[in-house]
């Protein structure tokens, strides 16, 4: 099969699977309003897709992330367990017809950022012939920069600091050796060794330091690379995938919820209860050797995340099924939002303060030395009740739509939040084009599949500053020095990629853009 990258979703299919499920809904006893809430947000999640481009654009790829991921998947799956959609929320309806309203916004938002994006992207392209080098060049970068993070010691908000924010070259590193090998092979390969050692890296840093984000983060890679090509999958390999992926959310996001839940995890900070602070090195030693402890055991260590969630669902805090359901307990933000949306009914809504210093918080250190740290989850958290009076430094994640609704209720969502989208989605598809014949969207990609879910406002912001630099730098440090840098390492300056049957065959596929004066070194 041919792993897909929908530029369009059929309206009648869209109608159909929103009808099917409302009817199921209904029949399992869903409150009639909220189940036609959820039909018009599949409809008009089904029309703002296709008006953005679909996949093919990054505003098309934030509109399938949030949706997908902070509402679709949740709900469906709690018509699979047969509890009605409504069930074990304070404010079902309202929380409903929030989203509903900020998918409305976020159309409008589309529709107005399509007159305004440039047809010729800023970025510049990169010619086929220097894939692979490029990310040699960004393997190689990427594996520097890690190192130095992890030998050096350094503070928040230092010059290294802002490296990490700024590090996209691992993923850019893996996501041009994928292309790469599919267009090398004419689809019949996608890993070599560039994507091989970028992959584990990631993956690897991820459980080291518990972060459900870098593990999933290759299989993302992977997915938007390989589906951008129309990679045909073959089945023994689509069912080594969908395993790998059923293990890293059963076993390991359970992992890396009990790891931070306990704080098992060794940090840089000083600790009263320990001694002065670690080193970055005596930190990662010392993480090492708590993995490797926590991955011998996986079903004891998924068991015990169940008692740490235990009280959470017993006090009442945000729980969307009746029991544990492992993955699919992260693959919706409804639970949460609906809490912070009951927090705002009951005390008022919170004001627009967290969106001046959202904006304050672009400012570098270097310019700002004494800027307060922003832990606006961690402030939203202790509203609702969910972490203890002490703890300052969890963070919960939130939607942009159950955030906007919190600090100014349907000022955000119908006229803050569209300008922000309005902002982002011009900024974005006007730097990277079309994802198919560039691949900095795909980076773009990766990055809103985090944010765009559970980013908040804040991750709005965040990305119209240092989420185009990121990108903006992967691009011209890959099309300019990368491929100089791979040639080093290799000795060759160039390596074709031939574009055989099985990749041309693509129907309506847009050829490669070649600039031979963005591709000179």
């Amino acid at each position: 099969m041919r792993l897909p990258f929908p530029e369009k979703i059929p309206l009648q299919y869209a109608v159909a699977f929103a009808a099917l499920i409302a009817v199921i809904q209904l029949i399992q006893g869903t409150d009639p309003a909220f189940s036609l809430c959820f039909f018009l947000f599949v409809v008009i999640t089904a029309v703002t897709f296709n008006l953005a481009g679909g996949l093919t654009r990054p505003s098309g790829g934030y509109v399938f992330f949030y949706s997908v991921l902070a509402v679709i998947a949740g709900v469906c799956w709690k018509v699979v367990m047969g509890e009605p959609a409504d069930s074990n929320l304070t404010q079902p309806l309202l929380t409903m017809e929030a989203i509903l309203g900020g998918m409305v916004s976020m159309c409008l938002a589309v529709l107005v950022s399509r007159r305004f994006r440039r047809k010729i992207p800023i970025l510049p392209a990169l010619t086929n012939e220097r894939l692979l080098q490029a990310s040699i060049g960004s393997l190689i970068t990427g594996l520097i920069i890690e190192a130095i993070i992890l030998f050096v010691p350094h503070e928040s908000g230092s010059a290294l600091g802002a490296l990490t924010q700024l590090n996209g070259f691992l993923p850019l590193a893996m996501i041009l050796g994928v292309i790469y090998e599919i267009r090398r092979s004419g689809g019949t390969r996608s890993i070599n060794i560039p994507v091989l050692i970028s992959g584990f890296t990631i993956f690897f840093i991820g459980v080291i330091g518990f972060s459900k984000q870098g593990m999933f983060t290759p299989l993302l890679c992977w997915a938007v690379a390989a589906a951008s090509q129309r990679y045909r999958l073959a089945p023994y390999k689509l069912l080594l995938f969908m395993g790998f992926v059923v293990f890293t959310g059963y076993y390991l996001a359970p992992y890396s919820q009990y790891g931070r839940n306990s704080k098992v995890y060794a940090t840089t900070a000083a600790d009263p209860e320990s001694g002065p602070p670690l080193s970055p090195m005596g930190a990662f030693l010392q993480n090492i050797d708590t993995s490797f402890s926590l991955l011998t055991q996986l079903e004891h260590v998924r068991q015990l995340d169940k008692q740490v969630e235990v009280p959470m669902r017993v006090e009442g805090m945000p729980a969307y099924y009746n029991t544990e359901q492992g993955m699919f307990d992260r693959l919706q933000m409804i639970a949460v939002d609906d809490a912070i949306i009951n927090v705002t009914e009951q005390r008022g809504a919170f004001g627009p303060a967290p969106i001046f210093w959202s904006f304050e918080n672009l400012v570098p250190h270097f310019l700002w030395p004494g800027k307060p740290e922003l832990k606006l989850g961690n402030m939203y958290a202790h509203e609702i009740g969910m972490l203890d009076p002490d703890d300052t430094t969890t963070g919960i994640s939130f939607s942009p739509i159950g955030e906007g609704f919190h600090l100014l209720r349907w000022t955000s969502i119908f006229l803050i939040l569209p300008l922000l989208w309005i902002a982002l989605f011009i900024l974005f598809d006007s730097l990277c084009g079309d994802i198919r014949t560039s691949p900095w969207g795909l980076l773009a990609l990766v990055i809103f599949g985090h944010l765009a879910p559970e980013g908040g406002m804040n991750g709005v912001i965040y990305m119209l500053w240092f989420g185009a630099i990121n990108v903006s730098l992967a691009a011209l440090a890959a099309v300019y020095v990368m491929p100089l840098l791979g040639y080093i390492a290799t000795g060759s300056r160039e390596t074709r990629s031939r574009r055989n049957v099985a990749v041309r065959s693509i129907a309506r596929r847009p050829p490669v853009i070649q600039s031979s004066e963005n591709a000179s070194l």
